[in-house]
């Protein structure tokens, strides 16, 4: 009796260590937060609010996550799976992930920032904080146009500048006739 006991929580151990492998798969970026100091209502409150943004946040267990974790990342991570830690996962706007957790870790002073992997590179929790600071995705593609299209409009003002300057010689020559 006690053994079927035993297959089932092995065999539901490797359903999660399997989803949750799909899950590093899946998402391109994910953070691992100490939410050692928040309790269930706050941690719950942190997930509506991802899950508002189409983030996701999952308490996960140490040994799991190693077995479930890339080899390309094991080496940059193992260390930081000690003690409680939780993913946040994002799958299309990783400033805008950084940005919430970085707001709540602020109003709270509870969540602690311990790495991840942004667009599949290690980040360490001094990157993580310019990240947060970072615009929006949307903001930052605004810029980049601007910022291309800035030479394009000084050049057209500088080619139509001789034409203006003709235009308003031949308007004062009329008017003086």
């Amino acid at each position: 009796m006690g053994e079927g006991k035993v297959n089932i929580t092995r065999e539901k151990k490797i359903e999660r260590a399997e989803t949750l492998k799909k899950k590093f798969e899946e998402f391109p970026t994910f953070y691992l937060l100490d939410f050692n100091k928040l309790k269930v209502s706050q941690a719950n409150e942190l997930r509506r609010r991802l899950r508002e943004k189409n983030f996701s946040f999952q308490v996960i267990k140490n040994r799991l996550a190693l077995k479930a974790l890339k080899d390309d990342y094991f080496s940059s991570l193992k260390d930081y799976f000690r003690g409680p830690t939780a993913v946040a996962f994002a799958a299309d706007d990783p400033v805008g992930l950084a940005k919430a957790l970085h707001e709540y870790a602020q109003e709270t002073k509870l969540l602690r920032f311990k790495a991840g992997i942004l667009e599949g590179l290690y980040l360490d929790a001094d990157r993580f904080e310019e990240i947060a600071n970072l615009g929006s995705r949307t903001e930052l593609v605004a810029k980049i146009g601007y910022l291309m299209a800035y030479p394009l409009i000084k050049l057209y003002q500088t080619w139509q500048a001789p034409l203006v300057t003709f235009g308003q010689l031949l308007s004062q020559l009329k008017s003086k006739k």
